[in-house]
């Protein structure tokens, strides 16, 4: 029997107030369900205009933060936020959302985010070498007419998730800084510990913890095993009013000694990026970066986009940005949970990141759903660890195919690494699958890593067979043999660090059975 009577801010949002008794609700449509009475185990909460008792404590309020608060809300969980920065963010990352990024934001319910922030639809990529083009469409056939990728301001995107997030009745979002977890018995995480902007200290508690504090988490250590690695730097420029060779699409230069950006993000705004390998670059201050730009890159970059490039060099608009990587390897800690780039961080060349974030927020959903109380701490563990299996398949294919693509298209003194790069461009250049299966993963389509392998070893081969036609040399051959070894080199210990038994036979462990979705 439940006996109570439930009128609150929370339950409106639902579109219903109801009377429990003998298992009978009153919905406001005079509508009239069954229900079991054990389906309210969970606490009530008044979220709006009372003190919280939280289901969920989310650290950062960033795309994954928001976007998460927003998804489990809606289920009915009330959900505390807690974010250093409520202002709009000024960044150069996180401005590319892949057409399966797309897809994932339209699962959550969030695809109208995308509006009145002047968003840019992405339609695939130019590939620039030596003066010449490709062009590589998305393959959406079989998609939408909507699904395509896109891109805009960050921090437009960013704040657009948090008027709408706490829109709702069960989110709280505070402006404060997170400095500690709160543990019970040292393995357990049962709240957090913050410092408002008012200088106070705060604790919070609720039975499921969940960061996603960025890039440069500092609460990260205590839940992962982290291996951040620093392989270049973004160099961000914003060319105005100009436009794009291709309209819809983004370029990527194949320069020397890496890769150069260009894509819109906005109707008369577009961003470059120029990757410089290393964490060492030129100082901005000094002016050595502005003479850097004009004297290596700018000649380098498309003649339409020349004069557009000098001119914002001239600005001395000049961001500069570490491109991080670290995989993903979790701590099992009950009550505690790593998402975002606070847990895994691939090269952003390939614009994967918030897709593997939202995507990793739809496997959490799922797995959330069937538990009615997140204080069961065996159901609560199971779940969190069938978690960390079912996200690999789409987000180890991303991490290698952007870690992979971006040491193919470095330049390098080595021929056969040269070769490689040559063999990428002319293997894209063929068309149809041969550029369509590679664009598929890249756009969070295909989340197949076996797929990526076989593409990725395709143009190896292919690059041997360009130097062994028409007729094999003894010198072609022995750069053949190296190309394959430099494939291998390149590829493997990328699937090294995401682990080959999680990454290509996921069914295998323990943990893909154990979670009450999986049932």
């Amino acid at each position: 029997m439940c006996d109570l009577v439930l009128r609150s801010k929370c339950l409106n949002h639902f579109n219903f107030s109801f009377t429990c008794n003998n298992n009978l609700i009153l919905i406001k449509n005079s509508l009239f369900l069954r229900i079991e009475s054990h389906s309210f185990t969970r606490n009530t909460h008044i979220c709006k205009g009372r003190k919280l008792n939280a289901d969920v404590i989310i650290v950062g309020a960033g795309v994954a933060g928001s976007a998460l608060a927003y998804t489990l809300a809606k289920d009915g969980r009330c959900v505390h936020v807690i974010e250093k920065d409520l202002r709009v963010p000024n960044r150069i990352n996180g401005e590319l959302l892949q057409p399966g990024g797309y897809i994932k934001l339209k699962e959550l319910g969030l695809e109208d985010c995308l509006e009145q922030i002047d968003a840019q639809q992405v339609l695939g990529y130019i590939l620039y070498k030596d003066r010449e083009n490709i062009k590589l469409p998305y393959p959406l056939e079989n998609y939408h007419a909507d699904v395509a990728g896109r891109s805009f301001h960050n921090g437009r995107f960013i704040q657009r998730l948090r008027e709408k997030t706490t829109a709702l009745p069960c989110v709280q979002m505070n402006e404060g800084t997170v400095t500690s977890l709160l543990w019970k018995d040292n393995k357990t995480v049962i709240g957090v510990q913050y410092k408002s902007k008012d200088g106070k200290e705060h604790k919070a508690y609720a039975p499921l913890t969940i960061v996603c504090d960025g890039c440069f988490s500092k609460l990260r250590h205590s839940l992962c095993h982290p291996k951040v690695e620093v392989p270049s730097c973004f160099v961000g420029l914003i060319l105005e009013n100009c436009q794009l060779p291709f309209e819809n699409h983004g370029h990527v230069i194949l320069a020397n000694p890496s890769p150069i950006l260009f894509y819109r993000i906005s109707s008369t705004e577009v961003r470059c990026l120029v990757d410089i390998p290393g964490q060492k670059v030129p100082p901005i201050g000094n002016g050595k970066m502005a003479n850097f730009l004009k004297t290596m890159v700018a000649p380098q970059i498309p003649a339409e986009l020349h004069d557009a490039f000098i001119s914002a060099i001239d600005t001395e608009n000049i961001r500069i940005m570490p491109n991080g990587y670290m995989p993903a390897e979790p701590i099992p800690t009950p009550g505690a949970l790593l998402i975002g780039d606070a847990f895994n961080m691939r090269h952003p060349l390939t614009g994967g990141g918030m897709t593997v974030a939202l995507s990793d927020i739809v496997v959490l959903r799922d797995l959330l759903k069937p538990l009615t109380d997140l204080n069961d701490v065996d159901s609560l563990c199971k779940c969190l660890g069938s978690f960390y299996i079912l996200r690999k398949p789409l987000a180890s294919t991303i991490n290698t195919l952007a870690g992979a693509l971006y040491i193919v298209f470095s330049a390098s003194s080595d021929q056969a690494s040269n070769e490689l790069r040559e063999a990428c461009f002319d293997y894209l250049s063929l068309g149809t699958i041969f550029s369509s299966g590679p664009m598929s993963l890249l756009s969070g389509l295909n989340p197949h890593p076996l797929s990526l392998v076989l593409h990725f070893f395709a143009v190896a081969i292919y690059g041997v067979g360009r130097l062994l036609f028409p007729f094999p040399s003894f010198r072609c051959t022995w750069i053949g043999a190296r190309l394959i070894l430099c494939a291998f080199g390149i590829i493997f210990p990328i699937i090294r660090d995401e682990g080959v038994r999680q990454m290509f036979f996921p069914a295998t462990v323990p943990e893909f059975y154990r979670s009450p979705s999986a049932r």
